[in-house]
């Protein structure tokens, strides 16, 4: 099983939970990154403008193509985000309970790749899978964010 992390605006996130968690979509140019995804794999949720870990989700289904409107993506570019899987909500967290980057990027091994202070390009582009290391810290860190409502 890989972890993906799904870069996306706070406003698809919005979209993403308004449809129950149950489907996500890559954008038009990630047909060939979509199709590395498989069933069982974890996709956590990075929000950019907010710069924060909200949650995550595991691929339930193939990956199908669906161009109805879901997600409202950047204004002046639209994409159908095209390339779909069916998802189950795995870790959901309520928008006070998200993880701020700045928390855990230091930590992780994907962002050790940039000068420690551009770490927020490590974010940039809208998918890329983390190592094993990396999922358990994020997946920790989210379930411990979850846990604290409990």
């Amino acid at each position: 099983m890989a972890t993906w992390i799904l870069t996306g605006s706070p406003d698809n996130f919005a979209a993403t939970r308004e449809h129950g968690f149950r489907v996500i979509g890559l954008k038009e140019r990630n047909r060939n990154r979509a199709l590395e995804i498989e069933r069982g794999d974890r996709i956590v949720f990075w929000l950019t403008q907010v710069q924060r870990f909200a949650g995550s989700v595991t691929v339930a289904g193939e990956l199908y193509e669906d161009r109805e409107r879901i997600w409202p993506g950047k204004p002046g570019k639209a994409d159908a985000y095209p390339w779909r899987f069916a998802t189950e909500p795995e870790i959901v967290l309520a928008d006070d309970e998200h993880v701020p980057g700045e928390e855990i990027a230091p930590q992780l091994e994907h962002v050790q790749k940039w000068p420690a202070e551009h770490w927020k390009l490590a974010f940039q582009g809208q998918i890329r899978s983390v190592s094993d290391r990396d999922a358990k810290l994020l997946v920790d860190r989210l379930r411990a964010s979850a846990g604290a409502r409990a």
